[in-house]
This record gives structure tokens, C-alpha cells and sequence, in this order.
């Protein structure tokens, strides 16, 4: 999920709670700086080189909540270069790094360094350098609001560890490009070395593990890209079951890992990932990682996006934390973490935005699974019951898209305003079946790959037949609400769209004495003939807009 909002829904902790499972707060920077461009940007010590795979290996300190480990980073030259940046976030530092057996020199900029190479890299060679670092690393305070290592302990008192970084970054615990737009082409491996009456788990399939002198190294491994920040290890406690889930592509297998005192909450509560698997098909298309599987793994917070082993932390409890988003009842009817965050296979974790300003691609469509999953188990006015019901979360405070190259996200309204941004793009196709093929064909074109979020507008358009620019302009980089302004004269209404982007004329559905018409309103007044006067008119209330009455 990201992380990157605040709601306020009049109780300070309900807000909280709807955007601790989205996003660590990257939207409330008063000024940048170099670091927010050395971050964001792409760079000539950025750009020459394209990440294939990230090897990583860390062994965490739990009594002294230290790490140490090394990361070799496989990468394919695509433009000559000297000089590479890396970045690892203060307080943890590079202790030294090798390419060719040979160390290389670096300097330190803030939570970046600029690795100098003796030559110039030669475009086309695939090469690799090997990161030993250390240190104390910045601790999670209040997970997964804040990001960092996570050192806690289970009610047994048996410790219990994680990482938590989307939004502030997977240098918060190892070296990297920490950028969204490169993933490691060829996938990534994670080995974690702890004590052997823990557990550690990770992303992917099990490789292999060893023990030596009372500790246990564990190697997990996936196959395909993924993104930094769900590289994530999971250590304590665990115990495990599994199943297969017949699935588009096949045999799926999904595996469970919870603290062993909780099994049994655990396999009641986890019936719904089938059900969530289904529905998730139906919509976005096969799960996209089944050479790596699917994970869903109880962890020290909230909950979190971590691609094939989805962090759990919900309580085996329906809702939100218990709680209900919408209102409407709906959402208590299935677990809010296992759908949005398994939602995040397809959109995040699949499909990616190249820049933290377009994180509406991976949290808009997310929470709107979570309406297509109220609609594939309750139908149809269900799911629009559920959209619609969390309108109240909305605050128009900023504009949705942030800024670009400073790694600044937008609005915490990407989650429930785009959603029901969604939603009104979806009556306006008016086709379920063409929406349907949108969504899927996202998650085709985009498979495994990252994109900007005007690729993902134009697609829409393209595919509907419909030019939704305007659209997404006004619900994406304005905090204006759409007015549908009309003035009844005898037989006729009058109409108009108002507090739009200049040449906003989307279609929209009204109910006039119960009955449904379609107008395509404009800035300049429209005329409607009726058969008889009418008192007022009314919008379709599947479409986020305002409707206002205008005296003659």
C-alpha cells in the first residue's frame, strides 16, 4: 500500500487508520531539496546503467538493533559512464565496495554516494558490483506510517522483525538505484541469517538454507522484476500452511505465515484468499507472479504491498482494523488488508509508475478492488454502495499527481477520490465488459514493467473510444469537484458543467421523475425539452459530482 495521506473523518484515529495501510507521507514537504532531487531524478549516474538483479544478504542484531550485510547488484550498461550513484540512507553506511575484485572509491552525499569507476563503462557489458554496509538503521516508530526496521516482539516475548519502507525507500535498509522506474529485470534474492529458533521469510520461493553455531540462513528468491520496496524480510515465530488455487495460468501456491500461537484464527480468516484470487482474475487478469507464488505473512504492523509475500497485520478481523471505511456495511463483510493489499499484486507490484508522483496508478486502482470485490461477492449496487459510501473521506485538499523528480506523491485522495474517479469513468463507458478489458489489458500491456501515469490515461481513452483527458485533468491535478448546474424553465432544463478544467464536457446520467437520460453538458448553457414540468433533477449517484440548482 502506499503511504501518503491524511483523512480526516472527524475521528483522528479512523484517519489514521484509512491511510496507515496506504502510505508513509511523502505529500507534506514544505520546500525541496538536493536530497528530494537526488531521490527523485533520473541522472546521468542514474541513467547508464539498468539493474538486472539484486542480491542481498543481511544478518539483523536484534538485542543491539543494528544490521549488517552486502547487496551485489548485476546491472547491463546502456550509456557509458564514470561515475554510479547509489544510495543507502543515513545512519546506515557503505563500508566498502568491490567491482573486478578491485575497491572502488566513493563519496557521501546526504543518503547518496557516487561511486567512481577507473574507466568509463563500456554500453552493452553486463558487469556487477558487490556493497558491504552496516550499521544502525533508522527504526520504524509507528509502522507502517513511518518506515525503518521494525524490532519488536511477539506476546511470548520471542522477537519479531521486519522493514516497512514504501515511500521513504529500500535504502532505508540496503544499497540500491531507489528509484521506482528500474526494477531488477531478472528478479532478486534475499538471504537473512538469525537465530535458528526463528523463522525468516521472504519474497519468493525458498532456495536453500544452512545452519551454523545456533543461527539460520535462509535464501528466498524471486524470478521476476519486483519492485525495491517490497524486497522485504519477515522474521520470528512462524508457522506454516499452504493450498493451491487453481488458477487462470494454472496451479497456483499460496503459502501462509503466521506467529504459531495464531494458526487457527489464521486459517479461518485466510478462506478469503480464494475468493479474492477469483474475483482479482476476473477483473485485472492472471496474478501476475506465479513462478514466485503468493504469500500472505502475519507481520509487526498494519500492512503492506510486498510483492508475493503480502504483509499482514489486520487482527483476523473483518474490516478495518473492525472498522467499516464505507459506512455502508459492506466493508465489513471481508478483511480490508488481505483484499487491498493483495490488490496491489496487479496495481503496484505489476504495473508500476515510473515516478512516486503518479502513485494514483498503483492506490486508485487498488481501492477500487476493493468495490470490484464487494461487487463480485454482494453484486452490483453492493459495490456501488461501498464507492460511494466512502466519498466521505475525500478532502480536495491537493491535487492527486505530486510533483515529478523530488519524489513527492500528491494527495492522500488517491485512494478514495480516485476511486471514485474510477468509478465515473466506468458509467461513462457504460460497458462492463469494456471496462473489464481495460483493466485487464493494463495489467497485459504493462506486465511486469513500469509506466507514467499519462500512459495509463491515454490507454483508457484509446481502448474506450472515449477521450477522458479532460477527465483525469480534472480529477487528477485539481481539487474541484465537478457542479452539474441547471435552471428548470416551464418544459425545458437548462444546463451547464461549472468548477471544471477549461473543455471538460464529460457525459453524464440524471434522473428526471425516476427515469434515466444521458446529457453531455458543456461550460455554455444546453437546453432539454421534457413532456411536463419538473421540480428538479437529480445525478446518477455512480458518478462523483456535485448537481446545483440555479434560480432563474
Amino acid at each position: 500500500m502506499n503511504k501518503s495521506s491524511r483523512i480526516f473523518l472527524g475521528a483522528l484515529l479512523l484517519m489514521a487508520g484509512s491511510v496507515a495501510t496506504l502510505a508513509q507521507p511523502l505529500n507534506q514537504k514544505p520546500r525541496f531539496t538536493r536530497q528530494d532531487s537526488l531521490r527523485g531524478s533520473l541522472n546521468p549516474e542514474r541513467t547508464g546503467w539498468d539493474v538486472l538483479y539484486y542480491r542481498i544478504a543481511v544478518s539483523p542484531d536484534f538485542t543491539n538493533q543494528s544490521i549488517k550485510g552486502s547487496t551485489e547488484i548485476r546491472y547491463k550498461v546502456v550509456a557509458p559512464f564514470t561515475v554510479m550513484q547509489l544510495d543507502l540512507q543515513e545512519p546506515l553506511s557503505i563500508e566498502s565496495i568491490h567491482w573486478k575484485n578491485k575497491a572502488l572509491t566513493y563519496t557521501r552525499e546526504g543518503n547518496v554516494y557516487h561511486v567512481q569507476f577507473p574507466a568509463a563503462q563500456v554500453k552493452g557489458k553486463t558487469d556487477s558490483i558487490l556493497v558491504v554496509y552496516g550499521g544502525k538503521p533508522k527504526v520504524a516508530k509507528r509502522p507502517p506510517w513511518d518506515g525503518g526496521w521494525i524490532f519488536t516482539k511477539d506476546k511470548n516475548g520471542r522477537p519479531w522483525m521486519s522493514v516497512a519502507c514504501q515511500g521513504l525507500g529500500a535504502s532505508v535498509w540496503y544499497p540500491c538505484k531507489d528509484h521506482q522506474s528500474d526494477e531488477p529485470d531478472q528478479g532478486a534474492s534475499l538471504a537473512m541469517t538469525v537465530p535458528d529458533s526463528l523463522q525468516a521469510i521472504a519474497n519468493g520461493r525458498l532456495i536453500k538454507t544452512s545452519r551454523e553455531n545456533g543461527m539460520l540462513t535462509t535464501t528466498w528468491a524471486v524470478v521476476n522484476p519486483i519492485n525495491n520496496y517490497t524486497i522485504i524480510p519477515y522474521i520470528g515465530a512462524y508457522t506454516h500452511w499452504k493450498e493451491t488455487y487453481a488458477g487462470e495460468k494454472g496451479p497456483l501456491d499460496c503459502d501462509y505465515w503466521v506467529l504459531d500461537y495464531e494458526l487457527d484464527k489464521a486459517k479461518q480468516q485466510f478462506k478469503q484468499v480464494p475468493l479474492m484470487l477469483k474475483s482479482f482474475e476476473y477483473w485485472f487478469g492472471p496474478y501476475p507472479f506465479y513462478e514466485d507464488g503468493y504469500k500472505l505473512i502475519q507481520a509487526p504492523h498494519l500492512g503492506m504491498e510486498h510483492q508475493s509475500a503480502v504483509a499482514y497485520g489486520n487482527r483476523f478481523q473483518n474490516g478495518y482494523l473492525g472498522r467499516d471505511l464505507s459506512g455502508t456495511g459492506w466493508g465489513n463483510k471481508w478483511d480490508f488488508i488481505i483484499i487491498h493489499e493483495s490488490g496491489h499484486e496487479w496495481f503496484a507490484n505489476n504495473v508500476t509508475s515510473n515516478d512516486i508522483a503518479d502513485m494514483w496508478v498503483h492506490e486508485s486502482f487498488t481501492n477500487y478492488s476493493e468495490t470490484l470485490f464487494t461487487t463480485s461477492e454482494y453484486g452490483v449496487e453492493a459495490g456501488n454502495d461501498y464507492v460511494t459510501g466512502t466519498r466521505k473521506l475525500i478532502a480536495n485538499d491537493m491535487p492527486i499527481v505530486g510533483q515529478y523528480g523530488v519524489n513527492q506523491e500528491g494527495s492522500g485522495d488517491m485512494y478514495y477520490k480516485g476511486g471514485n474517479m474510477l468509478h465515473t469513468i466506468r458509467q461513462v463507458i457504460n460497458n462492463d465488459e469494456k471496462f473489464r478489458a481495460i483493466l485487464r489489458g493494463i495489467n497485459t500491456r504493462w506486465y511486469h514493467k513500469t509506466c507514467d501515469g499519462k500512459d495509463i490515461e491515454a490507454y483508457f481513452s484509446s481502448q474506450s473510444g472515449i477521450d477522458f483527458t479532460k477527465v483525469f485533468d480534472q480529477y487528477l491535478r485539481t481539487t474541484k469537484v465537478p457542479e452539474l448546474q441547471y435552471q428548470i424553465k416551464g418544459n425545458s432544463v437548462e444546463y451547464r458543467w461549472a468548477n471544471c478544467v477549461p473543455g471538460f464536457d464529460m457525459p453524464v446520467k440524471i434522473l428526471v421523475e425516476g427515469n434515466a437520460v444521458w446529457l453531455r453538458p458543456r461550460e455554455d448553457w444546453s437546453t432539454m425539452k421534457l413532456s411536463a414540468p419538473i421540480n428538479s433533477i437529480e445525478a446518477d449517484r455512480n458518478f462523483y459530482i456535485k448537481v446545483t440548482a440555479i434560480k432563474s
